[in-house]
């Protein structure tokens, strides 16, 4: 080869980036994800070491744990979750599992119902065109998604003169249904985005194999949607077990669920800090185990069509 043609092909090779260059930029960007970790964690740190404070500690904003004060089962005790008082006889506990039991019925059950109902409207939006006056299917996807626009305390009076006249005031039954228009939008945005990702020619597939529209729906495609489904039945179920307007209005006695209970913890001395974050951890720490055993359904069903 000449000398010439050497010289005349390009350079392709670059310098690569000094050492000391990369590693600050590795630095700065786990700097960064650590300060944001610690932000969005401290509340939690917060809640769960206010639950073993007493009064003073509360008061004096003590933070570290046998370093500023000494832990206490102070606010555990008041619901009768302390290690002394869990094998007794205990008012407040009865209570608290009474609210606790609710909250899974009314959430789970939401979001069960949400899902079922959610996957078949999405996979309809999906495979079929449809055509009602102007709207075609994205519009009737953003008439579902239109109804998240509404504020809650808008539907406050219709929802509580409906439920007085069928009698489905303080029942989990009616917060079940209230709770499944609620997260019904996001159920059905979720999904078809699922179900837009999986190859139509699956369907035909199956078409050819004799199954029908059910067949194909429950048998192939259903199974591919797993990890969507289970990514919004955990984002209903966090959004049914937190939420706290409608459980307020619409229950008295009977079917009052966690949120109200912990938004009780008032009085006329002031607020028990100590009961409220000791009821509060109760309740978030159900989430945060479906979170961590979950988390991999969680990703994958959410970044779903990310890449389109």
């Amino acid at each position: 080869m000449s000398t010439s043609s050497v010289a005349s092909k390009p350079n392709r090779e670059h310098p690569p980036r000094p050492r000391a260059r990369r590693t600050l930029g590795r630095t700065l960007i786990y700097a960064a994800l650590l300060l944001w970790t610690f932000i969005c964690l401290f509340p939690l740190y917060w809640t769960v070491t206010t639950s073993f404070k007493s009064a003073v500690d509360v008061t004096q904003a003590h933070l570290i744990p046998w370093v500023d004060f000494q832990p206490d089962w102070k606010g555990w005790r008041s619901i009768g979750l302390s290690p002394d008082t869990l094998f007794g006889t205990s008012t407040a506990r009865s209570e608290f599992m009474n609210r606790f039991v609710n909250s899974i019925i009314t959430s789970v059950g939401a979001s069960l119902l949400a899902l079922t109902l959610g996957s078949l409207a999405a996979y309809g939006l999906s495979r079929f065109r449809y055509k009602f006056a102007w709207m075609r299917n994205d519009d009737i996807l953003f008439f579902f998604m239109s109804q998240l626009i509404l504020p809650p305390v808008v539907l406050a009076l219709p929802f509580l003169v409906l439920y007085k006249a069928l009698a489905l005031l303080d029942t989990t039954f009616g917060l079940i249904l209230l709770y499944t228009l609620t997260v019904l939008p996001i159920v059905i945005w979720i999904m078809r985005d699922q179900f837009n990702a999986i190859p139509i020619e699956l369907d035909e597939a199956a078409f050819v194999d004799g199954l029908s529209t059910w067949g194909a729906f429950l048998r192939i495609i259903l199974p591919l949607a797993v990890p969507g489904m289970v990514a919004a039945f955990i984002l209903s179920l966090v959004l049914c077990w937190n939420e706290y307007f409608f459980a307020a209005l619409l229950t008295s006695t009977d079917a009052k669920t966690l949120p109200v209970m912990v938004a009780s913890q008032t009085g006329s001395q002031g607020i028990n800090w100590w009961s409220m974050a000791a009821l509060s951890t109760a309740a978030i720490a159900p989430l945060v185990l479906v979170g961590i055993f979950l988390e991999r359904y969680i990703v994958s069903g959410l970044t779903t069509g990310a890449g389109k």
